[in-house]
């Protein structure tokens, strides 16, 4: 119990750094001043996102926030279940979770508190523009990918495993 709870301070950290950077944010980047860092790469822009992500889905009013907030809410739980199930020696799906639990309330934290996610950090290359997005965007497609991977490198695992066996079978 002891790595997991390690596991969900990290997330907290994580967590808080979002909620800090977002009102960073707020104070440096609202009224649109704009941060170059990286001429030609990357910006900080303050924008405000009441869909899903990459600005999906922005037309939901008073509805779509609550919706939004209750889907959040049950896949935060559903991870933290997952969590919970994972076994103690799976170090890359106890990081996932974690990285998913610290955006998924990131972003829960300010639909709940302010009706839309707070995003700032843009990157882009000439005319090409990814979408606004936060810490807490990045924690969940970076902990999204590790599970993914995780799934196809398990897979992989347990087919060379049991071609193995079954070649070892063979020899007998």
């Amino acid at each position: 119990m002891g790595w997991r709870v390690g596991y969900l301070l990290a997330a907290f950290g994580v967590y808080m750094v979002d909620q800090a950077s977002k009102a960073w944010a707020v104070r440096s980047l609202r009224f649109g001043r704009e941060m170059k860092l990286i001429n030609g790469l990357l910006s900080l822009v303050y924008a405000e996102n009441p869909g899903v992500a990459f600005g999906q889905l922005q037309e939901g009013g008073s509805f779509g926030r609550w919706f939004f907030v209750v889907l959040a809410s049950i896949a935060g739980i559903a991870v933290l279940y997952y969590f919970f199930r994972t076994v103690r020696n799976d170090d890359r799906i106890l990081g996932a979770c974690a990285l998913l639990l610290a955006g998924i309330f990131g972003n829960l934290t300010d639909r709940v508190r302010l009706g839309f996610v707070i995003d700032f950090i843009l990157v882009y290359y000439r005319s090409f523009h990814w979408p606004v997005f936060n810490i807490a965007d990045a924690c969940i497609t970076t902990g999204a990918l590790l599970l993914v991977y995780d799934m196809f490198a398990t897979g992989k695992q347990e087919r060379r495993e049991k071609r193995e066996a079954a070649q070892a079978l063979n020899k007998t």
